[in-house]
């Protein structure tokens, strides 16, 4: 994999705190393990606002050919 080399300044008590985290990684371990961190943050609320969006359009009480799910979940708890 191609790797693209980036150069920045950060708080250095901030960067102390992480290498605290994990004393053996690089600084360009710790950098690529926080971006994946944020795209993976971003991607769970994409997904988060995608069920909203979803359930905004469908409420979970509506009903169709197969009933609807509140009334599935009370029979599923409550047998």
């Amino acid at each position: 994999m191609t790797r693209q080399r980036i150069s920045t300044t950060v708080d250095p008590d901030v960067l102390a705190r992480v290498r605290a985290l994990d004393p053996a990684a690089t600084d360009a371990s710790l950098v690529a393990r926080a971006f994946e961190a944020l795209l993976s943050t971003h991607r769970n609320g994409v997904i988060d606002d995608a069920y909203t969006l979803a359930y905004s359009a469908h409420p979970v009480d509506e009903v169709d050919e197969w009933g609807d799910l509140v009334s599935f979940g009370d029979a599923v708890r409550h047998p």
